[in-house]
Parts: structure tokens; C-alpha cells; sequence
């Protein structure tokens, strides 16, 4: 076998259900009990500590300046984080990304940290992922991996089946511009929240070591937090066969500089910002 960087060599298995399958491809989302061991998610919140007091460039507080708590981000830190690149590339996640997507072959896209410290009343406002990438591709998936308990209130939210294929518009969280695709291009998001009845939502009370499985295009939003809950949330984003590079007039989030000019639009995800870590015969 060969296995460049060692990942197929190294990666856990995972007993991934069929059913749980067949859910991911209608609904968009799905939970993972216990998809990460326990020293995985000490590993992780190790990783998410040293992030927190190393923060990237990209880093930002998205709460609001009178929020009595904070909310914090940061992006593509994974190939400077120990913690970050043995979980991405090591555990379960990379042959369970195979089978939710169907694909041979499996890429690291980025990861993405989110925090919300005791008190944060910064919701997460309705939105699909892939608008913001420079990525195109139906062949996709996010895991949204608390290291902290988190109860229904405070996770992840998602419309059932919203990922079928319609794009909507990418916003701002704070105010609502649109910076992404130009205003009126693309579809206006429903008022999710006002018409509850109109839309299947599925949210899951998460323990360490669980996580949920989204596809890129289904939409999700979350709450704040209560005034002695800490959320730790790591996010790891996978590609399978038919993503294609999408070059953008515009910055992405998270933006990739120069990418560009290594990788013509609608080309394969090929290049070292992406390692294959997972391939169906093996050899990566």
C-alpha cells in the first residue's frame, strides 16, 4: 500500500450504519454517538486551547461588542495544530466522510473553530456553507464536533432535506450584506423561524465524542448559550470525487490567497492546501 503522509495507514474504522447512510443523503444531516474515542476528544480540546491562545489571521469575534459573552472563530489552523491534523487525518472521520459521501476518495477541505463562552447570546443565523467556498461539487461533508456537552438549546439546527439544491443567498451575520454573490442572484432565504410548520428540523443534544455529519448546502443555524455553558466546537470539512475548484471574483470564506494560480477553475481540489487522506484501494 502506498500511503503518502501514512494517513491510510493510521486512520481508526468506524461501524457506520447503512440507515445512517440513506439519512444523510435525504435529510443533509445526521448524528455520530461516540465517533470520536475519548482521548480524541481530550486530544481535541487541547488542540482547541492552543488555537484559542495562537489565533490565525483569519481569526474574528463575531458577537456583538454588548454581548455579555463572546463568540470566536478561526480558520484553516489545522496544518499548524498537532491536535487538529491527528483528528482530521487519523480517526474515524476521514472512512466516515467515504461512506456518507459515496466517494472513493476523500480530501481535507479546512476546519473551523467556533467558541461561545459563558453568556453568549450571538445566535447563528440560518445559512448554507457552500456559498461561502471556492468549491463546487455535490460530494462534500461537515462535522460539527463539540468537546463539551451540548443540550438542545445551544446545537445545531438543521432544515431536513434543504441541501437538494437550491443556493440561497450568503450574508453577513452581523448585518446581512452581500458580499458573495451579487444582490438578487440568488435566492432570498425563508423565514425558517416565522413558519416552523413549513420546514422538517432535526437537532440532536450532543455529549463529547458525538458529532453531526451536514452537507455543505443544508441549512443550519444555532443558538447562544446559557450563562454556565462553555461551547467548544471543532468543525472539520471533508471533499469527495467530483469536487472542482471554483475561483471566485470575490474573497471567500475562508480564503485561500493565490490558490488561483496553482489551480484552474473547475479543476480537481489537487494540491497540498487538500491532502487525500482516505482513497477506497488504499493508495493516497
Amino acid at each position: 500500500m502506498a500511503a503518502r503522509h501514512g494517513y491510510s495507514d493510521m486512520a481508526r474504522s468506524f461501524q457506520l450504519p447503512a440507515d445512517t447512510i440513506a439519512d444523510y443523503a435525504r435529510d443533509g444531516a445526521v448524528v455520530l454517538r461516540g465517533v470520536l474515542t475519548p482521548q480524541e476528544v481530550q486530544q481535541l480540546a487541547e488542540g482547541i486551547e492552543y488555537n484559542l491562545a495562537n489565533p490565525s489571521p483569519l481569526c474574528l469575534v463575531a458577537s456583538q461588542p454588548g454581548d455579555p459573552g463572546r463568540f470566536v472563530e478561526d480558520f484553516c489552523t489545522w496544518q499548524h495544530n498537532p491536535a487538529y491534523r491527528a483528528v482530521m487525518c487519523q480517526s474515524a472521520l476521514p472512512g466516515v466522510s467515504a461512506g456518507l459521501m459515496k466517494s472513493d476518495t476523500v480530501r481535507v477541505y479546512h476546519d473551523h473553530l467556533l467558541v461561545k463562552e459563558p453568556g453568549t447570546r450571538q445566535p447563528t443565523p440560518w445559512h448554507q456553507d457552500q456559498p461561502y467556498y471556492n468549491v463546487s461539487g455535490r460530494q462534500n461533508v461537515s462535522y460539527w464536533i463539540p468537546v463539551d456537552p451540548v443540550p438542545l438549546q445551544s446545537t445545531l439546527r438543521f432544515v431536513a432535506g434543504s441541501h437538494g439544491g437550491m443556493w440561497y443567498m450568503p450574508r453577513t451575520f452581523r448585518d446581512q450584506q452581500a458580499r458573495w454573490f451579487p444582490d438578487g442572484s440568488l435566492a432570498e432565504l425563508p423565514a425558517i423561524d416565522a413558519h416552523p410548520e413549513q420546514f422538517r428540523q432535526l437537532a440532536w443534544a450532543l455529549e463529547p465524542g458525538d458529532a453531526v455529519a451536514f452537507h455543505m448546502l443544508t441549512l443550519h443555524a444555532s443558538g447562544g448559550v446559557g450563562p454556565a455553558m462553555r461551547r467548544r466546537v471543532f468543525s472539520a470539512r471533508y471533499l469527495g470525487d467530483d469536487a472542482r475548484h471554483a475561483v471566485r471574483s470575490w474573497r471567500t470564506s475562508p480564503p485561500f490567497p493565490g490558490l488561483e494560480a496553482r489551480l484552474a477553475d473547475g479543476a480537481m481540489m489537487d494540491d497540498a492546501l487538500f491532502p487525500q487522506v482516505w482513497s477506497r484501494d488504499g493508495r493516497i
